[in-house]
C-alpha cells in the first residue's frame, strides 16, 4: 500500500477513532486494588468488541498463576499471517493510574476534553492512545501480516502475571517483531524510537532510635529524633553537585541528542533559580545514570505536630538503574551503603519491594530501519534514538521471553503530556502521525 493511500484511510477513520478514544477515557480503569474494578472489565470488554469488529479472534482473559494470583483483564486477539508473512505483536496497556487530587484538573478526569490541539483526561495518552493507535493501524494496513493484539491490564500496578502470562499463552504471543506503544518521543513534531531505559528498585527503609515517643523539652539533646537521623542518612548518597555516590552503582555519561538546557527547564516546569544537579550531558543524567528519589516517608503531618521526638521514621527510595546493571545487583549496592553510613549507630530495616530490570535495544536492523523510515514518512522529520529514564520492566521480559523478536518500543507521549499527573494529555497531531506510522511499517512488513 502506498504513502498516500494509508495517510488517506487515517483520515477516513480518523474522527472515529478520536471519539473511540474518548469514549474509552470515560471508562475509569484505574488497576489499583483500592479502585472498583468492574470498570477494568468494562474497559477490557469494550476493546474486545472493538477488535472483533476487526475481524480478529478475540479472547478477555484473567490468568491465575500457580502462587494464586489472579490477574486483572487482558486482551488477546490475533489474525493468523498468510503463508511467508511474518507475525507482529502489538502491545499497549489499558488501565490507567488514579487520578490523584480531582482538584488540581482543568476538567474531569474521565471526561476527555479537546483544547488546543490536545486531548486531555486520564489515560488518553498514557495509554489508551497505544490501544486505539493499534486497532486503527491494523483497520488501515493491508492484511497480510500476522496480528497479535496484546492489551495488557496491570502495567500501572507492576505487571505481576505479566511473566505468566507471557508463558502461559507464549505459542499465540510468539512473533516476529513486537511493538510496544507506551513510551516518549522527542517532542512534539519529532517521533522517537526508545533504545533504552532504566532499570527500577525501590527499597523501605525504617530508623529507630527510641521505643517510644519522648517530651523533646526534657530528652532533646542527647539524642537526634529518627527524621533528622533518616535525613542525614539520605544526605549520604549525593555529594554537593548532586551526584550520587554510592559504591557499586555503574553510571554512563553516553548521549546522541542535545537537550538544551533552557527546553528541560520549560519541559520539567522548574522553578527560577533552581540548580540542576548531577553532571555530564543532560541526557545522560535522564537516561543512562542512576538516580535516587525519596517518594515517601511517614512523617507526622504539620497540623497535627507536637514537641516529642519521633521514634522512628519509614521512607521509600526509588532508584533507577543504568541501562545493563542488574536491578538486584544495584540494590544490594545500595542497602550496603545505607547500612555503612546510618548516623550515631541508629537501627536500620530495610525492604526491598521491587527490581525491575533495564532494556538495551540491538543495534540497527532491516526492522528498525524499516521503522524508522515509517516514523519519517509519517511526520516527515528525521526520527531520533532516545533513551527513557522511567522503567518498563516487561519490555525486557518479553525479550527474555522470545529471544528471536525484533522489540521496537515506541509511543505518542511528549515533554507536555504529564503522564501519571494531573491535566494528563495527548497531542492529536502527532498521534494521527503515529497511526500513518504504524500503518506502514505493517502494510511494509506484510510485502
Amino acid at each position: 500500500m502506498n504513502t498516500e493511500k494509508v495517510v488517506s484511510r487515517i483520515n477516513d477513520i480518523y474522527d472515529k477513532t478520536k471519539q473511540d478514544l474518548i469514549e474509552l477515557v470515560a471508562i475509569p480503569s484505574v488497576s489499583a486494588s483500592s479502585f472498583d474494578q468492574t470498570q477494568m472489565d468494562r474497559s477490557a470488554e469494550w476493546i474486545a468488541a472493538k477488535a472483533r469488529a476487526l475481524g480478529l479472534t478475540t479472547e478477555v482473559i484473567k490468568i491465575k498463576t500457580e502462587s494464586g494470583l489472579v490477574g486483572r483483564p487482558a486482551i488477546l486477539a490475533t489474525r493468523v499471517a498468510e503463508p511467508g508473512k511474518p507475525t507482529v505483536l502489538l502491545y499497549a496497556h489499558h488501565d490507567v493510574q488514579p487520578q490523584g487530587k480531582t482538584e488540581l484538573w482543568d476538567s474531569d478526569p474521565f471526561v476527555a476534553e479537546e483544547r488546543n490541539g490536545r486531548l486531555y483526561g486520564r489515560g488518553a495518552a498514557d495509554d489508551k492512545a497505544g490501544v486505539l493507535l493499534h486497532l486503527a493501524a491494523i483497520e488501515v494496513a493491508d492484511p497480510g501480516v500476522g496480528i497479535t493484539l496484546f492489551i495488557e491490564g496491570e502495567e500501572e500496578v507492576g505487571s505481576p502475571t505479566f511473566v505468566d502470562f507471557l508463558h502461559k499463552y507464549r505459542d499465540t504471543l510468539k512473533s516476529d517483531v513486537i511493538v510496544v506503544a507506551d513510551s516518549n518521543n522527542w517532542k512534539v513534531g519529532v517521533p522517537s524510537l526508545t533504545t533504552s531505559l532504566r532499570g527500577v528498585t525501590q527499597l523501605d527503609v525504617k530508623i529507630s532510635v527510641l521505643d517510644h515517643a519522648l517530651h523533646s523539652g526534657m530528652y532533646s539533646g542527647p539524642v537526634l529524633d529518627a527524621v533528622t537521623i533518616a535525613s542525614r542518612l539520605i544526605a549520604t548518597l549525593h555529594n554537593d553537585a548532586g551526584e550520587i555516590v554510592v559504591e557499586g552503582l555503574e553510571q554512563r555519561d553516553e548521549t546522541t541528542v542535545d537537550y538544551p538546557e533552557a527546553d528541560l527547564r520549560q519541559d520539567m516546569g522548574l522553578l527560577e533559580g533552581v540548580q540542576l544537579a548531577g553532571t555530564g550531558s543532560l541526557t545522560s543524567r535522564l537516561w543512562t545514570k542512576p538516580t535516587i528519589t525519596v517518594i515517601g516517608m511517614d512523617v507526622t503531618p504539620t497540623d497535627v505536630a507536637s514537641n516529642t521526638l519521633i521514634p522512628s521514621v519509614k521512607f521509600t527510595l526509588s532508584m533507577r538503574v543504568t541501562p545493563g546493571q542488574d536491578a538486584r545487583e544495584a540494590a544490594k549496592a545500595l542497602e550496603k551503603h545505607l547500612r555503612e553510613h546510618v548516623p550515631f549507630n541508629a537501627k536500620i530495616e530495610i525492604n526491598l519491594n521491587e527490581a525491575g530490570p533495564s532494556f538495551q535495544a540491538a543495534q540497527t536492523s532491516p526492522t528498525t530501519e524499516l521503522a524508522k523510515w515509517a516514523l519519517k514518512t509519517a511526520w516527515d522529520v528525521e526520527p531520533v534514538d532516545i533513551g527513557v529514564g522511567g522503567s518498563i520492566p516487561f519490555i525486557s521480559d518479553l525479550a527474555e521471553v522470545f529471544p528471536e523478536a525484533e522489540i521496537l518500543v515506541t509511543g505518542v507521549e511528549d515533554p507536555d503530556t504529564r503522564a501519571h499527573s494531573e491535566n494528563e494529555s495527548l497531542h492529536l497531531g502527532d498521534w494521527k502521525n503515529a497511526m500513518v506510522a504504524e500503518a506502514l511499517l505493517l502494510s511494509r512488513l506484510g510485502e
